[in-house]
């Protein structure tokens, strides 16, 4: 008999637990062949694109995991996040983006290149000039997960994952499968629409791994009627100089009662998380793109770049030029 998940005090569950309990729908899994100069736009897969490929979706979650090559992604903001060879793209509300490789080239839409759905075989994508290859394989997935509800947005519009090397072999050969079966296999076969969801759950652990608190019930959080809306804030507006009468007017509780719903579910002060999730997003901000240490800082909510280095380096133990430069040469 599988033993059940042990939850904390307060019925809260670890991340890791948590996770494993998400409820995913694989919708697709297909690939993409680019070679330079290529780049493309995507619409949000949301409203009817999504109705055709899961009738019950209002909106999808993607992903792109990079075989081969590299390339940038771009949310709504337009903020360009590189990914080479083995990294995976991750756009959780299924927004609108941009992808393109290293040339310059004008973006064309998506459905200029693809068919839209519903597909009876798993599509594949071609598009580029006579240059470098780039492949990438593509899942969309669904979930009703407060996790995934854009009005949260307790996860960047776009993030990268890094993956270590047991993680990328066992990527690796999901990726192999995909490519195998995209041939022609009709997009209802059960085993390549199980392999989004258990891709994607490992980006999220992985991704997930260094956010406060995350083993203190994170993600039960979200589902926390006095703590959702004020880690929605929270996510939304991290350069905000927030203070908990603030959050606990939006939470529409009283201070004392959101101070302790923080300190029991997540184990943290709201100040505290805030200054924690701020470091968060420093250290993604730092590794998948090319914003100066500055402009990274006042994306935090740092007046000064000297404000934001002597707070990462208090919590990361380095400088974040020193934390930059060791994540892209693999050094210590």
């Amino acid at each position: 008999m599988t033993e059940m998940p042990a939850e904390t005090i307060d019925g809260s569950l670890p991340l890791e637990q948590a996770l494993n309990r998400l409820q995913l729908d694989g919708a697709i899994f297909f690939r993409s062949e680019f070679t330079e100069a290529w780049s493309f736009s995507s619409p949000a897969a949301a409203g009817e694109f999504a109705h055709a490929v899961e009738p019950r979706a209002d909106r999808l979650i993607m992903f792109h995991i990079v075989a081969k090559g590299s390339c940038w992604v771009a949310g709504p903001d337009g903020e360009r996040h590189r990914a080479n060879e083995g990294d995976v793209i991750v756009l959780p509300y299924g927004d609108e983006y941009e992808m393109g490789g290293t040339a310059t080239s004008e973006s064309v839409p998506i459905f200029s290149l693809l068919a839209p759905p519903p597909w009876t075989t798993l599509p594949v994508l071609r598009h580029g000039g006579d240059g470098s290859r780039t492949d990438v394989v593509c899942g969309y997935l669904h979930s009703q997960d407060p996790l995934f509800d854009p009005k949260m947005r307790a996860l960047p519009s776009v993030f990268v994952v890094r993956l270590d090397e047991a993680a990328q072999r066992w990527v690796r050969a999901s990726i192999d499968y995909a490519l195998a079966v995209s041939s022609g296999t009709a997009v209802s076969d059960a085993a390549s629409k199980r392999l989004p969801e258990l891709l994607l759950i490992e980006m999220l652990r992985l991704h997930l791994g260094s956010a406060p608190s995350a083993e203190h019930g994170w993600i039960s959080a979200l589902h926390d009627p006095a703590l959702a809306p004020a880690l929605a804030c929270l996510h939304a507006r991290p350069e905000h100089p927030w203070t908990v009468s603030e959050l606990a007017h939006e939470a529409a509780v009283s201070r004392s009662l959101l101070d302790q719903r923080f300190r029991d579910v997540l184990g943290l002060s709201p100040i505290r998380y805030l200054t924690e999730w701020r470091m968060h997003l420093a250290t993604e901000l730092l590794d998948s793109t090319d914003h100066t240490v500055a402009q990274i800082g006042k994306r935090t909510g740092y007046d000064s770049q000297e404000a934001f280095s002597r707070a990462f380096k208090r919590r990361m133990g380095s400088s974040p030029s020193r934390w930059r430069t060791e994540r892209r040469t693999g050094t210590s």
